[in-house]
């Protein structure tokens, strides 16, 4: 059985330049030849896929061949999206008069780090699930390294950052109803003028505490769903894609541990752009022999099954050269 032919999810990672977009590609093609239904989507900033199938993508995905459906996701958009939706919610739990200051912290949180991960993370949950009716497998062409890792690791932190979320909420809750009787709310949120301001207000953060707790484990359940389909071997496998050179080797070593400790599933090396056994010429023999320390090197380095696949004589755009690296991709053992 093929990786194709068992896996749900695959995650293609790597150093930038090394060919990750080409290999998920030719992926998703090889996959549908044998039958499947494919998504494939980038969620790197810098997207290569419209410029790999030579067809625009975008935000909104399109069918780029028989079987294969492709979308270039705007982390922007994204984080401007989650931000819109954040806000809503808020207002729908708070006074009028506190709407400004919702709307500043908003924009504070949208240029804060981790915003567009965090906002990255919640659209590929979702995707994932969604996707599971619709597509046999999906294909994710992911950032350069450091990013596709923290991707990774980050529904753990999500989930644990909901559950501090939901600990105050309840905290939150307890010492309202102390406060109540203490404090009634200046009439604000009383709709009856006539109504006790403790009791209206009462009846109100009961409703409301209740919403956000709701809102705050189905966002927790969510992301730890997601956390463990990255972590199931069984449908999900994890490519880095490297050339025989020096800073793809350490970075991907680097990588290999990250993933090990995060328990993820590493299914293989895409060792790409190998010179292929005909290349003439001395200037060719030169780079062949430095590249045959490179290799030994990676053998030396990682355990895992290595997939390798040639250099190819031109740039790799459109359908007509993915087909072909699909076919070494197939000769490769993938």
């Amino acid at each position: 059985m093929s990786l194709i032919t068992d896996k749900r999810l695959i995650l293609v990672g790597g150093k930038g330049g090394v060919g990750k977009t080409t290999v998920a590609s030719s992926l998703a093609l090889l996959a549908s030849r044998r039958g499947k239904r494919v998504l494939v989507v980038s969620t790197d900033p810098a997207h290569s896929l419209s410029d790999a199938f030579n067809w625009h993508i975008g935000n909104e995905g399109a069918v780029v061949c028989a079987g294969v459906h492709a979308l270039e996701i705007d982390p922007d958009h994204e984080v401007s999206a989650h931000i819109e939706r954040v806000t809503k919610d808020m207002k729908r739990y708070t006074r009028p008069d506190m709407f400004p200051e919702i709307e500043r912290q908003m924009r504070l949180t949208q240029q804060s780090p981790g915003a567009q991960e965090a906002a990255l993370l919640e659209r590929i949950c979702h995707l994932i699930e969604d996707a599971e009716s619709q597509y046999d497998l999906v294909i994710f062409d992911t950032a350069p390294t450091g990013h596709t890792l923290r991707l990774l690791s980050l529904p753990e932190a999500m989930a644990a950052w909901t559950q501090g979320m939901l600990g105050q909420q309840a905290r939150s809750e307890k010492l309202a109803g102390v406060l109540d009787h203490l404090t009634p709310k200046a009439g604000k949120d009383v709709a009856n003028p006539m109504a006790d301001p403790a009791k209206a207000a009462t009846d109100e953060m009961d409703d409301r505490s209740k919403q956000i707790t709701e809102k705050l484990l189905a966002r927790q359940r969510l992301f730890q769903r997601c956390r463990r389909r990255f972590q199931d071997a069984e449908q999900t496998a994890i490519l880095f894609v490297l050339t025989p050179e020096k800073l793809p080797i350490l970075e991907t070593q680097r990588a290999v541990k990250a993933l090990s400790e995060e328990s993820l599933p590493l299914h293989g090396l895409v060792v790409n752009r190998v010179l292929p056994e005909e290349a003439d010429g001395e200037f060719l023999q030169q780079r062949r022999v430095q590249e045959q320390k490179y290799l030994a090197d990676i053998d030396q380095t990682f355990e895992q099954t290595q997939f390798r696949v040639p250099l190819m004589p031109t740039d790799i755009h459109g359908i007509a050269a993915l087909q072909q690296t699909a076919v070494l991709l197939e000769k490769a053992g993938l």
